[in-house]
């Protein structure tokens, strides 16, 4: 068996959702294999300044905070959604995580969540490559040399071709979660889902198969 996780670095909903899944994977880790793709949300025309989706942003961040729990940060909404200039893209962190499993790629979960957090959080902005080097250190990786990957033209390829690999599994939302027994995906969560009812489902499958 294996953990499908689809999801994407500026996805509020998988901020939300971070905490459960990475729960999750601290508990099963040593059960199944977990393998996070990253969903391409935010790429093409929808690539642009936050400021021109503030306003959704502004009342869904409240919704995502009341229903899981988690806080969005001051530096996040004064210096990037206030601010409105940053380039929302979901390129880079995509690339990132690319780079980061070609070191880590067990660890997968912890450094989608630690994107998500620096993002959310911490008030990352998803084109400043220069500020995924320190979060990279955080996993034990030199830094210098992982903005230097991110450069490179395969692990740009490697995150194009996740978020391909999403849209052929017929993705239509972030998260979304599966577990994969001999090429068969069998659905554990379709939008936010509570860690208490991520486990139940996870249990029940496992009783079926």
């Amino acid at each position: 068996m294996k953990i499908l996780y689809a999801y994407d670095a500026l996805c509020g909903w998988c901020y939300g959702f971070s905490p459960a899944m990475e729960a999750f994977y601290q508990k099963h880790q040593n059960e199944v294999e977990f393998e996070v793709l990253s969903g391409g949300m935010v790429t093409g025309d929808r690539i642009g300044p936050i400021g021109e989706v503030a306003s959704y942003i502004r009342w869904a961040y409240l919704e995502v905070e009341k229903a899981a729990g988690v806080k969005f940060g001051g530096a996040f909404l004064k210096n990037i959604l206030e601010e409105g200039t940053t380039i929302f893209t979901s390129v880079p962190p995509a690339i990132a995580l690319s780079v980061f499993k070609s070191y880590q790629a067990d660890k997968a979960v912890l450094f989608a969540s630690a994107l998500q957090k620096a993002i959310y959080h911490d008030g990352l902005a998803p084109e400043d490559i220069e500020a995924y080097g320190p979060l990279a250190e955080t996993f034990g990786i030199d830094g210098e040399t992982f903005t230097q990957q991110m450069a490179e033209d395969k692990f740009l390829a490697q995150a194009q071709k996740e978020f391909y690999r999403t849209q052929q599994l017929g993705v239509q939302g972030f998260p979304t979660v599966w577990a994969e027994v001999e090429n068969n995906f069998y659905p554990l969560t379709r939008g936010y889902t509570p860690l208490a009812e991520l486990e139940n489902r996870f249990s029940t499958l496992t009783q079926e198969i």
